[in-house]
């Protein structure tokens, strides 16, 4: 029997290597989200509202939002519902707005069942 662990939030490990990480510029964060199958899309959305006054003060852009339709490369036992690109100008950006004492994380928690959450930045000119 396969068990799959499953993530909300980050680790205070992950905390910890994201704030030491040295990166300069914008970065992206990439969303793959696994609702609560009774009514986590709803809370997701609600979530959502409450995030977005948060999201627009860091600065922070929407790339793209979409359900998954089909999963073309990875195995059966590991589905997702949802993927969220949002750019910030930094990723001390990201660190000051999920840090604000009335960010809704209890919101966004109690909406998933898993998540995976992957900090992105575009390859400098010397590695492309």
């Amino acid at each position: 029997v396969l068990t799959l662990e499953t993530y909300v939030s980050p680790s205070a490990e992950q905390m910890t290597r994201i704030q030491n990480m040295e990166l300069d510029g914008p970065v992206v964060i990439v969303n793959l989200l696994r609702f609560h199958p009774d009514g986590g899309a709803e809370e997701f959305g609600k979530y959502s509202e409450a995030a977005s006054s948060h999201l627009q003060s860091s600065g922070a852009k929407l790339r793209y939002l979409g359900d998954i339709a089909a999963t073309l490369v990875g195995g059966a036992e590991e589905t997702w519902d949802r993927i969220i690109m949002v750019e910030y100008p930094s990723k001390e950006a990201v660190l000051e707005m999920t840090g604000t004492s009335d960010y809704p994380g209890e919101i966004r928690g109690g909406a998933l069942l898993d998540s995976r959450v992957y900090c992105t930045q575009e390859p400098s000119r010397d590695s492309k």
